[in-house]
């Protein structure tokens, strides 16, 4: 075979071919090599095959040798092991801040990173059509913004939206432009969340990436720098039930044992707990909003308020509104 002009690129796709077909049980003899180069008009000997494998490994390609009736040579060990790549593609899939387009998008390049018969079973866990996912596909887009925002140390500017019952979105403040300086992102409860300074209100404040619209740079210096060196990210994710913020607070609660898992899964193990029987009573700082009450309602008479009594009192105040809602004939 003449020689063509991709011959000076045999190694790169040599190494093209033993990434994409084959792995520990697809191995590829000399004679399959060739042919596969031949698909991209570049000759090969088997002698220079010799070579370039040796050149490959040198390299650092891990290309293995399996001596039986025929000679045949593999990959054996890629980037990712494929259990990882599993895990990356259940959390592209799990991961509702990411929209459907793009979860197939990032899937197909995961798929990249390893063997085509690898690839396969990669390809058979895909469901993404079924989740919960995201509708803005200006996510990633706001995601690199935010990130360029806090290393060149300036504000950002946004409108912020929310969802109407008709599934439309409904921009906050009337559309007003939102001048945050973004100091960290966080990702809570399968949602992307930007912890920001927000000047006019002197406080730090949570935004939904995926909620963000024509978000762009502030040419402005961002501010809260010692608001936001004070603040306990971990701490903070604890407090923020579903990141809606409240009032911070100490609540005591009481909880049956069977909730003991929910409880630690929640707090962390740091927090200190108090046995009584079949039930136990614990401590921790919280922001008191409603996603905080709807959390303790949640588990009926399973989770009590101990104290402060405000606190107990507004529970018992939902609860009641909850059964008035109904009507005396729905009971």
């Amino acid at each position: 075979m003449p020689k063509s002009s991709n011959q000076k690129l045999k190694l790169l796709y040599l190494s093209r071919i033993f990434l994409e077909n084959t792995d520990s049980a697809h191995a590829m003899t000399l004679k399959e090599l060739s042919d596969a180069l031949a698909k991209y008009e570049i000759s090969a000997e088997r002698k220079s095959l010799y070579d370039d494998i040796e050149m490959l490994r040198v390299f650092g390609l891990d290309i293995c040798v399996i001596r039986d009736r025929q000679v045949r040579y593999y990959v054996g060990s890629h980037d990712f092991e494929l259990a990882e790549l599993k895990l990356l593609v259940d959390a592209v899939q799990s991961s509702k801040f990411i929209t459907e387009k793009k979860s197939n998008s990032l899937i197909r390049k995961l798929e990249g990173l390893c063997s085509k018969y690898e690839a396969a079973q990669l390809h058979r866990q895909v469901t993404v059509s079924n989740r919960l996912k995201a509708a803005n596909e200006e996510i990633f887009c706001n995601v690199d913004m935010i990130h360029r925002a806090i290393s060149e140390n300036r504000k950002i500017c946004f409108r912020y939206f929310e969802w109407t019952p008709e599934k439309k979105r409904a921009l906050r403040r009337e559309g007003a432009i939102y001048r945050i300086s973004p100091w960290a992102l966080t990702w809570d409860d399968e949602n992307y969340y930007m912890i920001g300074y927000d000047s006019e209100a002197q406080t730090l404040k949570h935004y939904r990436v995926d909620k963000m619209l024509e978000l762009y740079m502030d040419k402005s210096a961002r501010e809260g720098e010692k608001d936001f060196s004070n603040l306990d990210m971990t701490q903070y994710s604890k407090q923020v039930f579903g990141m809606y913020g409240g009032e911070l607070c100490n609540v005591r609660l009481s909880c049956d044992k069977s909730l003991a898992g929910v409880v630690i899964d929640r707090f962390g193990t740091d927090i200190v707990i108090a046995n009584h029987g079949e039930r136990f009573e614990f401590t921790v700082k919280v922001m008191i909003s409603p996603t905080f009450y709807s959390w303790v309602l949640g588990f009926g008479n399973k989770v009590k308020v101990v104290s402060p009594d405000y606190v107990r009192d507004r529970v018992t105040e939902i609860a009641h509104e909850v059964v008035a809602a109904y009507g005396a004939d729905d009971l």
